[in-house]
């Protein structure tokens, strides 16, 4: 059998799939490029043999020739997409965040179980990342110890548009953040504060937060989008016995002019190829098996996502340290 698959959004991130999908995924066929833009999905579905485009995003998890899609269309398209491959009964790949809107998620979620069964797997690709596979690994045979802490920063080059602001760092770029501690520590977070310094120019300073967990652990997530340098992700997670914190990933290094030096990714598609290859191979497996991949995202992590993302805005926002409240987990997403 071969999944044939479907691809709502034909921007940067829908070509990246569309090219994994052609170039990397065995047992999977590219079956349709749909965007509202005609001719953009018609280039992407040149470029990589594509059997078919659709301009109606609507109707394409309907299609009989789609047996499951990736959503990578703008980010207020997730939810309602979502609720259509359910309808539908087509598995989807949804790119994050399922919503910024929690209830949002909650709809979702409530469409899957009331169906019976898990049809949405969250683009959270960082869980396939191997130096997070190798934090998560540490940790649960016990090389570190018990955790006490988890240090991240996220940074980018530039904000991807002019009115960028704190509120979208936390919205935008720290879910990625929010998810894969959750994922590596396996707690949930009680409150979270933010903190942002005031830069010399116009552009938007970084965020600084501090999350506590459940298990009374620490978690500060730094995300600096105007970085200038490069894109750069870091982690480090300490014990009680030990640490360990990822490497920046460089292939070469350059001697020259008595120094030294290494490059940085440009954004973030070249430092996680890998991982979304990883995270697509899983998602067919998916498909193909029903059997929800054990490290992927769910909906019910788009809306813990969405939880902490929306209790940061408000404690950036107020100035104060903010609870996390979230909705008990289902017994339907143990």
């Amino acid at each position: 059998m071969t999944v044939r698959i479907a691809i709502i959004g034909a921007g940067l991130m829908g070509a990246d799939h569309a090219k994994i999908v052609a170039e990397d995924l065995p047992g999977a066929s590219l079956q349709v490029i749909c965007d509202m833009d005609a001719d953009r999905a018609r280039k992407v579905a040149d470029a990589y043999s594509a059997h078919d485009v659709d301009s109606g995003p609507d109707r394409v998890a309907a299609r009989p020739d789609v047996d499951a899609v990736i959503i990578a269309s703008p980010d207020f398209t997730h939810a309602p997409l979502s609720l259509s491959c359910i309808r539908a009964g087509k598995r989807a790949l949804c790119e994050k965040p399922l919503s910024q809107s929690s209830n949002e998620c909650l709809q979702i979620m409530k469409a899957e179980e009331a169906a019976g069964s898990k049809f949405i797997m969250l683009g959270f690709m960082r869980r396939f990342d191997q130096s997070y596979v190798e934090m998560k690994r540490a940790l649960a045979h016990g090389a570190i110890g018990r955790p006490l802490m988890m240090h991240n920063f996220h940074r980018n080059v530039a904000t991807p548009a002019s009115d960028f602001t704190g509120a979208m760092a936390i919205t935008n770029s720290a879910p990625h953040e929010f998810d894969v501690v959750r994922h590596v520590l396996d707690t949930e977070y009680v409150s979270i504060s933010a903190f942002q310094p005031k830069r010399s120019d116009a552009l938007v300073a970084p965020v600084y937060m501090v999350l506590e967990t459940a298990d009374d652990q620490l978690v500060n997530i730094e995300i600096n989008n105007n970085a200038a340098y490069g894109y750069d992700v870091r982690a480090e997670l300490v014990g009680e016995k030990a640490t360990i914190a990822m490497n920046a990933v460089n292939y070469t290094r350059v001697d020259r002019e008595l120094g030294q030096s290494t490059s940085y990714e440009a954004d973030w598609r070249g430092r996680y190829a890998e991982a979304y290859r990883r995270q697509n191979r899983a998602f067919v497996r998916f498909v193909e098996t029903g059997v929800f991949p054990h490290i992927a995202s769910s909906s019910w992590d788009g809306y813990c996502a969405a939880r902490v993302a929306e209790a940061g805005v408000r404690a950036l926002n107020d100035g104060r340290k903010i609870p996390v409240e979230m909705i008990a987990k289902p017994e339907f997403y143990a």
